[in-house]
């Protein structure tokens, strides 16, 4: 896991900047998906949204984890 990183003296959690990015591969992954169709299978978006920014998150990580080791 990255470690800290500072921004004008604050420093900040490395998971931040991944939350961060994750957010962003999310937003991409949900337009993709409604474009597609798959929302009229799902029975709740929120819920829905919510486990696919985890499992992204999850992969985000540890594929940093990968990269930095």
């Amino acid at each position: 896991m990255l470690g800290d990183f500072d921004i004008y003296g604050v420093y900040m959690p490395g998971l931040l900047g991944m939350m961060f990015l994750t957010l962003l591969l999310s937003a991409i992954v949900r337009r993709a998906l409604a474009w597609v169709g798959i929302y009229a299978w799902v029975w709740h978006r929120g819920l829905f949204d919510v486990a696919l920014y985890v499992v992204l998150l999850g992969a985000t990580v540890s594929l940093t984890q990968w990269l930095v080791s």
